[in-house]
């Protein structure tokens, strides 16, 4: 994701696998303030990666765009005023 901001993804329903548009990623587990230490797994050449910390199984599906997922609620966007440090 040169350049770009990284997007986050969660697992809050607990399904079985998330499949995403992008190989490089953060997982957070569930959402805040569930969540696990938040870490950027990055697929390479491979179309699927499992979080060593919830052990979701995440896989890159080219017919998605950077900040779509499926289910589409497992694409995670922080709260800007909580991240401001006003929530």
């Amino acid at each position: 994701m040169a350049g770009g901001k990284i997007p986050k993804f969660c697992n809050e329903t607990g399904v079985r696998e998330i499949r995403i548009g992008v190989r490089e990623f953060e997982c957070i587990g569930a959402k805040p303030p569930f969540d696990h230490p938040h870490v950027f797994l990055d697929m390479g050449r491979e179309n699927e990666i499992i979080c060593s910390y919830c052990s979701t199984l995440y896989k890159f599906d080219p017919a998605l765009k950077p900040d779509e997922s499926r289910p589409a609620d497992a694409l995670y966007h922080e709260d800007p005023l909580a991240i401001a440090g006003h929530g």
